[in-house]
């Protein structure tokens, strides 16, 4: 693999950079979120605490196996199957009407934030 340029090595870092922001900044807008959504979706507090936990328990199961895949099949590719992937998980949870199919959604999202920690281009 030929040697990446300097200005394309700074491309590199900042792109992985933004995927880490965007996977973290998703996680704080939910936790500021969580009185709008127990009213709205009329949840208890274990429901709030699985749109949380699920996530984060997704992602470490995932750990290895993201990482043995990019091995395998490319980073790059996985990185950005993994933003397409969270990106859906986004969309799906902006469209759920009810906590249980939430929490499904926050299940598709951590798979893509998974594949979006990986070191990517």
């Amino acid at each position: 693999m030929p040697e990446l340029s300097p200005r394309r090595r700074m491309l590199v870092l900042a792109i992985c950079c933004m995927s880490l922001l965007i996977v973290s900044l998703d996680n704080t807008v939910l936790n500021v979120a969580l009185p709008s959504m127990q009213r709205d979706l009329h949840a208890d507090t274990s429901g709030l605490q699985w749109t949380i936990d699920a996530y984060t328990l997704v992602l470490a199961s995932l750990l290895m196996l993201a990482g043995s895949t990019a091995d395998r099949i490319g980073r790059k590719r996985v990185f950005m199957a993994g933003l397409v992937v969270f990106s859906l998980g986004s969309l799906l949870c902006s469209l759920v009407p009810d906590l249980d199919l939430l929490i499904a959604a926050r299940m598709v999202q951590a798979v893509g934030g998974e594949w979006g920690y990986l070191p990517g281009p």
